[in-house]
């Protein structure tokens, strides 16, 4: 008499399931490996904002604090986070984005299981990082080098943070549609640049305006979020100039993500 066999209950060891956030993380991986490849890029993305805030501190050191409307220290750290932002997130990805592009990356990225909302958020993956890491560095490093204050709220601070990356990451996917080489980058992301820094509130309080200036200046794509970021290291903002600043954020924001999804390119121009 045979003995009886006996089944294998083993079963085929499932593949790991692919989820949105799996995705994303992957792509940001790829992405801050190609972003240490380019000296450049890297260059423009980790060390380029910090020699900026040095020369912040020493060009307003011999300003008048009635001009500034706040201290020199309280004013660079406003002014270096908001030019961390607009250095890291929005030029450094843009000239990332046009890259891609150019490279055909993006192209290839589409064929795969990502969405473009994915393939879009791991490549601003590694600059959201690093504009983090640098904002955090001049937290810690505001009281010890400028003598200053910590953050009067902090809850406003990185709300504002999270709301300024944000909109600059579709900036920068809604930039690449004017530009056509990674050499061109610096000039087109220039304007916004300029315009931000002069009158989105990062070194000047728009109070510190003409009225005419003052109204206008509120308009620009940034001053909602530098609000933000100006109340959460003063502490001096009021419901009002908050509410405002929600509502700008929020309908660049719109604009910005229907201009991005309308006329961003996947490909080159041929």
């Amino acid at each position: 008499m045979s003995a009886p066999t006996t089944q294998s209950t083993h079963t085929p060891t499932a593949g790991r399931t692919s989820t949105p956030l799996t995705r994303i993380a992957a792509l940001g991986r790829a992405e801050l490996t190609l972003l240490g490849r380019n000296r450049n890029n890297l260059f423009v993305a980790a060390a380029m904002p910090l020699l900026m805030i040095f020369l912040l501190r020493s060009s307003l050191k011999n300003v008048d604090e009635a001009t500034l409307g706040i201290s020199p220290g309280a004013a660079t750290l406003i002014g270096g986070t908001g030019t961390v932002l607009l250095l890291v997130v929005y030029m450094s990805l843009t000239s990332s984005l046009v890259a891609r592009r150019e490279e055909l990356v993006l192209k290839r990225l589409r064929t795969g299981e990502a969405t473009d909302a994915e393939i879009l958020t791991g490549a601003a993956l590694p600059a959201t990082a690093i504009a983090l890491a640098q904002c955090a560095i001049l937290t810690v490093g505001g009281s010890t080098l400028l003598g200053s204050d910590a953050p009067a709220r902090p809850d406003l601070l990185v709300l504002g943070l999270v709301a300024a990356i944000a909109l600059l990451a579709g900036l920068a996917a809604v930039t690449t549609t004017v530009t056509r080489t990674v050499e061109s980058a610096g000039l087109t992301t220039l304007p916004l640049f300029l315009v931000s820094s002069f009158g989105s509130g990062l070194f000047v309080p728009h109070d510190a305006l003409p009225e005419l200036a003052a109204d206008l200046a509120l308009l620009l794509p940034l001053s909602g979020a530098m609000e933000f970021v100006r109340a959460g290291w003063l502490g001096t903002a009021h419901a009002g100039s908050l509410l405002t600043a929600a509502l700008n954020t929020v309908a660049w924001g719109v604009l910005t993500g229907w201009a991005a999804r309308r006329w961003f390119r996947w490909e080159p121009r041929r």
